[in-house]
C-alpha cells in the first residue's frame, strides 16, 4: 500500500540481514522477487531457506504503481522488518507501508544502508535482534499501523511522531513516475546525497534528524493518510520509546546487559530491570539485600549488577555495595571493605573488578569480582579527590574520577593505587565523566553549561566548551564511533558532541536547544549506549526511562572499559 492505495506491479523481495558488519550486504532469500497484483497483494508460494531459524529477515518493495494511475513510480521503495525467519508462519499476512518503512528504518537505522541493505557483525546478534524487535512494538507488520501488537504495558511508543513521518513518505507514493519526489529527496538531503528513493530518503531523515525540520513536517502536513499525527512541526526527528513502572522511584544510572535488558538504580530502595520490548522483569523492582540510595550501578563482565548504596540505611550509616546476578539474585550484600564511605557512583573493569567513588570520604574503592576489597581499609586517592562524583576505567585499568570540587578536577588512579595525579580541565562542577575508545577522557560540567576533554596523558584538549543545548549536564557516554552524548539535567534534552576520531572534533552535532525536548524527559540523569544504538536515559523527575531509537553508534554491552564496538 502507497498514499492509501494498493500498488500494483511493485517488485518484493525477502532479505536476510547480513552479517559482515553494520550496514553489510543483505542476501536475497527468493530466487526471484514476486510481483504485486492489482489489488497490491504478492504471494510467496515457492518457498525459502533461512540462513537459520533467528536470522532477521525483512521484505522490500521497490516500484509498482499506486491505485489507478498511469504510470509506475519507480522511486516509491517501501520496507517491512519481519524479525525471526524461523518465526514466519504459512499464510502470514503482512504489510508494506509507509508507517512500517518508518519503523523499520528508524529502528535499524545503526545497521542500515542505501539500497535496503540491513546487517551487523556476527558477534553482534543481540543487538540487530533486539532492533527488530523495537521495529515491531513502533509498527504492526500485519496490519500496517502504529503501535505494535502486543505492548507490554509498561511500554509508549511514539506513533503521532511516527505517523507523521509516514505522511511525510507518502508526499511520494503518489503514481506519477515519480515527479511528486523532488521535494521530499531534497528534504531528505544528507551533505551531496540526494536519495533517489522513498527508503533512502526516510534513511537519510534518521541519520540526521535535526536537519530540515520544517521541510520536512511540512510535507506531513500536507497529507492526512496516517492518524493520529503531529499538530505542530517536532524539536527534531527522533523516535522514542518511553518505559515506566519496573519500581523505579527516581531512577539515577542505567547500564545494559549483554541481552538488551536494561538496568536502572533509583534512590529510593528499588533497582529496576526492563526486558528487550519493554517488560518490567519485576513488577516491582527489586528492594531488600541493601538496596538503599542508589544513584551508581554498573555491569561487570560477567554481567553480574554491582549497586552503590550511598546510605546503610534511610537516614544513617557510611554507605555499602549490593552484587545481584544477571536473574536479580542477590550474590553478596553489605559489603564495605576497601574503604566503602558513601559511595556514589560505580565502574566496571575488563579485567572483572569494579571501582567506586565515595563521596564520604573522597576516596575510591576497588573490588575484585569477588567483592573482596583490593583497596586499603581508607580507600585509595589520599588528598586528591575533593567531592568525586563519578569515574570511568580506561583501557589500561586506570581509574578517571570526576570531582565536583577542587582546582584539578579531574584524578588519574593508577590499578593498583600507587600513583594518582590530579589535572585542570577548565571543568566547573565534574558531574560525568567517560572515556572514548583513543583514551580520550570526556567531562560533563553541570555547574559550566559545558563539556571538558583531557587526552590520555592528561593534557587538556578542550576547556568546558558550550553550546548544543548542554544545560547542565550529567549523564554522559560515547557510542561505538567515538561520539560523545550527554544528559542535559535542566535542559530535558540530549546533546551530541563529534568524537576526537571525528572531522571536527569537540564540535557539537546537536542543535543549540539539544536533542529529545519533545520526548518528556525531566531531570535526565543517566545515560546508557545498547548494542543496537539506542541512547537509554533516566528521567529522575518522572520515574521513567526514554529509550532514543537507533540514534547513535552500537556499542557492546555490559560495558567495562572503554567503549567497544559489538
Amino acid at each position: 500500500m502507497a498514499g492509501g492505495q494498493p500498488v500494483s506491479g511493485a517488485s518484493v523481495q525477502l532479505y536476510a540481514a547480513g552479517n559482515a558488519g553494520n550496514g553489510s550486504v543483505a542476501t536475497a532469500l527468493l530466487t526471484s522477487a514476486v510481483t504485486t497484483g492489482t489489488g497490491g497483494g504478492f504471494a510467496i508460494s515457492s518457498g525459502y531457506t533461512c540462513p537459520s531459524a533467528q536470522s532477521p529477515v525483512y521484505l522490500v518493495s521497490k516500484g509498482g504503481v499506486a491505485g489507478a494511475g498511469p504510470e509506475a513510480n519507480p522511486s516509491l521503495w517501501l520496507m517491512t522488518a519481519l524479525g525471526p525467519c524461523g518465526s514466519i508462519g504459512a499464510g502470514a499476512g503482512v504489510v508494506l507501508n509507509e508507517v512500517t518503512t518508518a519503523a523499520a528504518v528508524w529502528a535499524l537505522a545503526p545497521f542500515l544502508k542505501s539500497g535496503g541493505n540491513v546487517g551487523a557483525s556476527c558477534t553482534n546478534v543481540a543487538g540487530l535482534e533486539n532492533a527488530f524487535l523495537t521495529a515491531e512494538s513502533l509498527a504492526n507488520p500485519s496490519t500496517g499501523t502504529s503501535p505494535g501488537a502486543g505492548l507490554a504495558s509498561t511500554l509508549t511508543v511514539p506513533t503521532n511522531k511516527l505517523n507523521a513521518l509516514a505522511n511525510a513518505l507518502a508526499s511520494c507514493t503518489t503514481s506519477n513516475g515519480g515527479n511528486g519526489c523532488a521535494a521530499l529527496f531534497n528534504a531528505a538531503e544528507s551533505g551531496n546525497n540526494v536519495p533517489s528513493n522513498t527508503l533512502d530518503a526516510a534513511m537519510n531523515i534518521a541519520h540526521a534528524p535535526a536537519s530540515n525540520v520544517a521541510a520536512i513536517y511540512a510535507l506531513a502536513a500536507g497529507e492526512a493518510l496516517f492518524s493520529p499525527a503531529l499538530s505542530q512541526a517536532p524539536a527534531d526527528w527522533i523516535l522514542h520509546n518511553t518505559v515506566a513502572g519496573g519500581g523505579m522511584l527516581l531512577p539515577a544510572s542505567v547500564s545494559v546487559a549483554a541481552s538488551g535488558d536494561v538496568w536502572v538504580s533509583n534512590y529510593f530502595n528499588t533497582v529496576s530491570e526492563f526486558i528487550p520490548g519493554g517488560a518490567a522483569a519485576f513488577a516491582s523492582g527489586i528492594s531488600g539485600n541493601g538496596i538503599n540510595q542508589s544513584y551508581g550501578m554498573a555491569l561487570d563482565v560477567e554481567g553480574n549488577v554491582w549497586i552503590a548504596n550511598e546510605q546503610t540505611s534511610a537516614n544513617s550509616g557510611p554507605g555499602d555495595v549490593t552484587e545481584l546476578n544477571s536473574s536479580g539474585q542477590a550474590l553478596a550484600s553489605d559489603l564495605t571493605g576497601g574503604g566503602i564511605d558513601f559511595p556514589i557512583a560505580a565502574a566496571a573493569d575488563s579485567n572483572g573488578n569494579m571501582w567506586f567513588a565515595d563521596y564520604g570520604d573522597s576516596r575510591v574503592t576497588l573490588l575484585n569480582g569477588s567483592g573482596t576489597p583490593v583497596s586499603s581499609a581508607g580507600g585509595w586517592g589520599g588528598t586528591s579527590l575533593e567531592l568525586p562524583v563519578a569515574l570511568a576505567v580506561d583501557a589500561s585499568h586506570n581509574a578517571w574520577v570526576a570531582n565536583q570540587a577542587g582546582e584539578l578536577p579531574i584524578t588519574k588512579i593508577s590499578a593498583d593505587g600507587t600513583r594518582v595525579t590530579n589535572y585542570d580541565c577548565d571543568c566547573n562542577g565534574a558531574s560525568g565523566i567517560a572515556i572514548d575508545q583513543s583514551g580520550n577522557v570526556w567531562v560533563a560540567n553541570y555547574y559550566g553549561d559545558s563539556i571538558s576533554e583531557v587526552n590520555g596523558c592528561g593534557t587538556m584538549v578542550l576547556g568546558g566548551v558550550t553550546g548544543g543545548g548542554v544545560h547542565h549536564p550529567q549523564g554522559i557516554a560515547v557510542d561505538g564511533s567515538g561520539t560523545v552524548w550527554v544528559a542535559n539535567y535542566l535542559g530535558n534534552s540530549i546533546s551530541e558532541i563529534n568524537g576526537s576520531s571525528s572531522s571536527a572534533p569537540g564540535t557539537f552535532a546537536s542543535p543549540s536547544s539539544g536533542l529529545g525536548s519533545d520526548a518528556g524527559l525531566l531531570e535526565p540523569y543517566g545515560l546508557a549506549i545498547d548494542a543496537s544504538g539506542s541512547a537509554w536515559v533516566t528521567n529522575a523527575g518522572n520515574d521513567t526511562l526514554t529509550q532514543f531509537i537507533g540514534i547513535a553508534a552500537p556499542v557492546k554491552t555490559p560495558m567495562a572499559g572503554p567503549p567497544q564496538t559489538p
